[in-house]
């Protein structure tokens, strides 16, 4: 089916500038490595990406597997579209943040609505999905506006804004410049659809790493509410995915 947000953000999606290691010369050491790894020498600047991925959601305590396409466009947003097997039964759907407006779309065989949800909150919430995916759009992290904080020796935290939302997102790099985590607070809902809106720790655990058309980001990684505490593996991950292609413009 035709979505014309999707479109519009991959469509006329045009690369910047070559990337060069000088240009991340005065960040703080975990951002430096971070970047001189991630985007090769000479790569031109992309202000978009497209993904495919596999894995699994976890939807009511059931881990559902699902198939995806996403793009993710610097300052614009995303639109995650997807087929999630609920019972072998496939849900069809999206979750969107665009141009300030957030929305979730889900239809049982693609023709019976069982979700949608639009509005101020979903539009917060959809907004700090985008700025911590992020991630797999490297060049939308090096934007002249962004100020980096050194954290520590592996980490470095920068105010990441899209559309109206900034929220302070923090990168966890190791000795070789390897992505290994990403964390904010999140606007959401961390104890299930039907609880209460709330602000909590949020991020990802990285596994593996690809590189696509000289952009190395994560291709296996976990993802919940309550990163850095215990409860994050137990009850907090509810996404497990595994990136199969890239494409970047």
């Amino acid at each position: 089916m035709r979505d014309r947000d999707f479109e519009a953000l991959w469509s006329d999606a045009t690369p910047g500038p070559p990337f060069r290691a000088a240009e991340v010369e005065g960040l703080p050491p975990a951002a430096r490595r971070y970047f001189t790894h991630a985007i090769a020498e000479g790569t031109p600047r992309a202000s978009a990406v497209r993904l495919s991925m596999r894995g699994e959601i976890r939807l009511k305590d059931e881990w559902e597997p699902f198939e995806a396409e996403q793009v993710i466009r610097a300052h614009r947003g995303f639109v995650w579209r997807a087929t999630v097997r609920m019972k072998g039964i496939p849900v069809k759907g999206s979750d969107r943040f665009v141009d300030g407006r957030g929305a979730v779309r889900w239809k049982l065989l693609g023709l019976i609505p069982v979700a949608r949800a639009e509005g101020p909150e979903i539009a917060r919430s959809a907004a700090g999905r985008a700025q911590i995916e992020g991630v797999w759009l490297p060049s939308a992290l090096l934007e002249e506006s962004l100020e980096w904080e050194r954290v520590d020796a592996t980490h470095a935290a920068a105010r990441v804004r899209v559309g109206d939302h900034a929220s302070r997102v923090e990168l966890s790099v190791d000795d070789a410049g390897r992505l290994r985590a990403a964390s904010m607070l999140r606007w959401g809902t961390p104890g299930g659809v039907d609880a209460p809106q709330e602000q909590a720790p949020f991020g990802c655990v990285v596994e593996d790493e690809g590189t696509f058309d000289g952009v190395t980001i994560p291709t296996l990684l976990r993802v919940g509410w309550y990163f850095g505490t215990e409860r994050f593996e137990g009850e907090g991950v509810f996404f497990r995915c595994e990136v199969e292609r890239a494409e970047f413009r």
